[in-house]
Order: structure tokens, then C-alpha cells, then sequence
């Protein structure tokens, strides 16, 4: 295992129980922290999100925060990344270092745009370079993509 400090996925107020338990996975098979910032759309106990995750969820380092300030003051030397749809800078474009915080928001808005605001700088997008009928990837799915470019800058992929 390497000694360089792990990457964090951290999701902001998640709704759908089977896509965080997807990430749990994806945390669990690649060493990642997973921050899970309140309120959520459902019980940790969740049946669904439980069945996402398998019997992974030993495998895995969950943090819950109380809401986002909560993290950001627990980090105050953090490198934060955040995801969105309303930005234009890819996520190809963005240098990944050991210890970073990928952070996505809830399914249905996304990120506050005051946040992605005040963070234009650390704000990136995946590209969908299809004809635009679909606005937005599965968040599961975009985590996945992410995570594993962060990997692959930081040669954790072998």
C-alpha cells in the first residue's frame, strides 16, 4: 500500500441510497475516503444501499459531517475539487495530488453555484462531448471517472 495519503471522494447531501453504496465500493477497492456531508436522502441502514455496496462496507472509511463548513474546518489545509455540470473546465485539465477531496453534490441540483462561485478555480466538469440530449452522468458513474484519473496521475494504477 502506498504511504501517500488517500484521495477523498466526499458527497454533499446524496439522495439515491444504490449510488452512494456504489462509491462505498469504488472507496473500498481503491483505498478512498468516503465523506458523506448531511442531510441524506435516506438511513445509513438503507437496504438498497447496503445491496450497492455488497460486503464491502468493512473495506471502507465513512466519515458523516453535519454539513460541508463541518469538513472544511476538520481540513483546513484541504485541497478541494468540486464536480459540476455548470462549469466548463475539464477534469482532464485538473492536476490530482494525494489527499485531494473530490467533491460532488446531491443528484437532482448538483453544487451550489455560489459555491462553484467562490471555487471557479478548483470547479471542474467531466465533458460529454455527445449531442447534449443528456445533461448529466450517473453520479456513481462520475466518480468512478474522476477517482481514477486522480489515480492514474498519482500512479497508484500499477
Amino acid at each position: 500500500m502506498s504511504s501517500l495519503p488517500p484521495f477523498n471522494i466526499v458527497l454533499v447531501e446524496p439522495e439515491i441510497p444504490p449510488n452512494t453504496g456504489n462509491i462505498a465500493r469504488l472507496c473500498a477497492a481503491t483505498g478512498t475516503v468516503l465523506h458523506l456531508v448531511e442531510p441524506l436522502g435516506f438511513s445509513l441502514d438503507d437496504r438498497q444501499l447496503k445491496r450497492a455496496g455488497l460486503d464491502y462496507w468493512d473495506s471502507v472509511q465513512v466519515r458523516l459531517w453535519p454539513g460541508l463548513d463541518d469538513l472544511w474546518r476538520a481540513f483546513p489545509q484541504g485541497r478541494f475539487l468540486y464536480l459540476s455540470t455548470k462549469v466548463s473546465r475539464s477534469y482532464l485539465d485538473a492536476e490530482f495530488r494525494p489527499g485531494d477531496f473530490i467533491v460532488f453534490g446531491k443528484e437532482t441540483r448538483g453544487l451550489p453555484e455560489e459555491l462553484l462561485r467562490r471555487n471557479g478555480d478548483r470547479a471542474i466538469t467531466i465533458p460529454m462531448p455527445g449531442d447534449g440530449a443528456v445533461r448529466s452522468l450517473n453520479l456513481s458513474t462520475s466518480a468512478g471517472i474522476v477517482l481514477y484519473e486522480a489515480l492514474r496521475q498519482s500512479g497508484r494504477l500499477g
